[in-house]
């Protein structure tokens, strides 16, 4: 919790240079009372109009939100619309740098709303002629602007300015230059993206990328299948990393250079009043995170945040950092179950199964990981912190003392289960604690339905409990162990 803040209050000192399709977005905001006598349509009477910036102007005003320093590279035409845009830019407070052809006119769309409700949408956008010609030119535009900031946003809405030709211009230049480049794509072929730091589709813009049919998010075998695709895929256009978002189950980070190499994060859910632009949102969060050198984990946590915000509010919105900090405080005290002292989180399996009983009609996410934990260290520690990362709701199941005996012998647990389940109940990352006497927490699990299992150093076939909760759609995650810490090795230390 305390690293997202500190990441939110650092995102000011951020330089991002966004590259993309830009827009006018237009809103247009009335009612509906009438059908037309002269054909079977509704009557719409104007009340309001607005104006936003849309496509990837949209992601430069979500960065300017959150306080970044942003440039711009974009094209519009040369019209009033254009003129619109540029002047837009400036007054938010970021440095364009446009392209401007002739015969080509300013991409806008414009919006119909009544009653807050998206009654119709009018485009008005003609295909771009060859930027063939204008290649040297991008590319002296682009590396000068690329060594002053410290990361490349690419917003490609498939509107022209990003192809086969000009994408790879601009890849090159902040692979040499050491520049992360973060892709929203669009297309079936991401090969103009290679060489590209993280690339981020959504679920349908993987699947069709990758020509495949996934699993639903919720069955077993999806991990398996997306991690699979997600990797080949990675090292077909030489990438580093691939997030693919997945509404309302969360992001989903494929990296190679993780273990395992899949991670989900889950969404919180909202009260959706508008999805428009909170792709936008989402990768303003992430490039700005990462650019000021955050983990890709605590990038996708602010994404994720900052996204479910924005998609409450009505049209082309944005989101502050005070906003997204304000949320994840009030998540966290209501999700963490943080408000109750630490004797009051030890909990009755009773009393758990009726906590997550009201947990659950809120949709949030129950994670569980168990063990003796006799000497806490920091191997269990670095376990509960990337567990919690997977949840909105940690439960942690405590072998009592009897059952530690049988496991381990006479001499342990070092600590009674009181002194551990204390220790346990106290960190904010811990939401529950359960003590049992069995052999094993599978009874706890046939009961509260975990939807993630976690637990460090151990496969799947060593663990009965996460192959049981496999067959009801549980996401099993094991996490690696951290070297150097052994609740043996700390006993024998201090004898």
């Amino acid at each position: 919790m305390v690293s997202l803040i500190e990441t939110l209050r650092s995102l000011a000192k951020v330089r991002v240079l966004v590259v993309g399709d830009l827009m006018l977005d237009r809103f247009t905001y009335g009612k509906v009372e009438r059908i037309s006598p002269e054909a079977p349509v509704p009557v719409f009477q104007i009340h309001e109009q607005k104006e936003m910036l849309g496509g990837a102007g949209n992601v430069v005003a979500n960065l300017r939100a959150l306080g970044c320093s942003v440039s711009v590279v974009g094209l519009v035409g040369r019209d009033a619309e254009g003129d619109r845009v540029e002047q837009m830019l400036k007054e938010c407070g970021a440095k364009p740098m446009l392209f401007r052809p002739s015969g080509f006119p300013t991409i806008v769309k414009m919006r119909l709303i009544a009653s807050g409700s998206h009654l119709s949408r009018v485009d008005r956008e003609e295909s771009l002629p060859s930027l063939q010609k204008e290649l040297p030119r991008i590319a002296n535009i682009v590396r000068r602007f690329v060594q002053q900031v410290d990361v490349v946003l690419v917003s490609d809405y498939g509107k022209g300015l990003l192809t086969e030709q000009t994408t790879p211009v601009l890849t090159g230049v902040c692979r040499e230059l050491g520049k992360q480049v973060i892709v929203d794509p669009k297309g079936v072929d991401y090969a103009k993206y290679s060489g590209a730091t993280l690339i981020k589709p959504n679920l349908k813009e993987f699947a069709q990328a990758t020509a495949a049919t996934l699993p639903d998010p919720r069955t077993p075998e999806f991990e398996s299948r997306l991690t699979e695709l997600a990797l080949a895929l990675i090292k077909r256009l030489n990438i580093d990393n691939l997030i693919v978002t997945l509404g309302e189950h969360g992001m989903a980070l494929i990296s190679p250079h993780a273990t395992p190499p899949f991670l989900r994060i889950p969404t919180q859910a909202k009260e959706v009043y508008d999805v428009s632009g909170a792709g936008d949102t989402s990768l303003a969060m992430l490039g700005a995170a990462l650019g000021c050198g955050t983990p890709i984990e605590t990038a996708m946590r602010l994404a994720n945040a900052a996204s479910g915000l924005v998609v409450a509010k009505l049209g082309t919105a944005t989101v502050t950092a005070d906003e997204v900090a304000h949320a994840l405080v009030q998540e966290h005290e209501h999700n963490s179950l943080s408000f109750l002292p630490p004797e009051r989180k030890i909990m009755t399996l009773d009393q758990a199964e009726q906590a997550i009983r009201h947990l659950r009609q809120e949709n949030k996410c129950i994670g569980f990981t168990n063990g003796v934990f006799d000497c806490c260290h920091m191997g269990h520690l670095s376990s509960f912190m990337a567990a919690r990362q997977l949840c909105d709701v940690l439960v942690v199941a405590l072998n009592s003392d009897a059952c530690v005996q049988r496991l381990k012998g006479e001499s342990r647990p070092v600590q009674d289960e009181a002194t551990r389940s204390l220790l346990l109940a106290s960190l904010e990352f811990v939401d529950m604690v359960i003590l049992f006497d069995e052999d094993t927490p599978m009874h706890i699990i046939e009961r509260l339905r975990p939807d993630v299992l976690v637990k460090g150093g151990y496969t799947i076939d060593q663990w009965p409990e996460a192959r049981f909760a496999q067959t009801y759609g549980a996401q099993v995650v094991t996490i690696p162990r951290v070297g150097g810490y052994s609740t043996s090795n700390l006993i024998k230390k201090m004898k």
